[in-house]
């Protein structure tokens, strides 16, 4: 796991929760496998282009707010 996989998922995690959804409603609205997003989640895998904008589709985001999201955290503030 490399530390910008386990940012982006703390990004996609913490804005999951915030909506209230679980891995699988998240993986539902994206198109995506919940074993996936749970990977996602822990870092274990980085997103392509294309499932980072169903991702951030489903999430109701564009693909650049999910990625400045990312670029918060990176920077050391919380992924609100």
């Amino acid at each position: 796991m490399t530390s910008l996989s386990a940012s982006f998922g703390a990004v996609v995690r913490h804005l999951r929760e915030e909506r209230g959804w679980s891995q699988e409603q998240l993986a539902e609205f994206a198109d995506l496998n919940r074993s996936y997003v749970g990977d996602l989640e822990r870092g274990r895998a980085m997103p392509s282009l294309a499932t980072l904008t169903k991702v951030a589709s489903a999430l109701d985001l564009q693909a650049s707010a999910l990625i400045a999201r990312f670029e918060s955290l990176q920077a050391g503030r919380p992924p609100a």
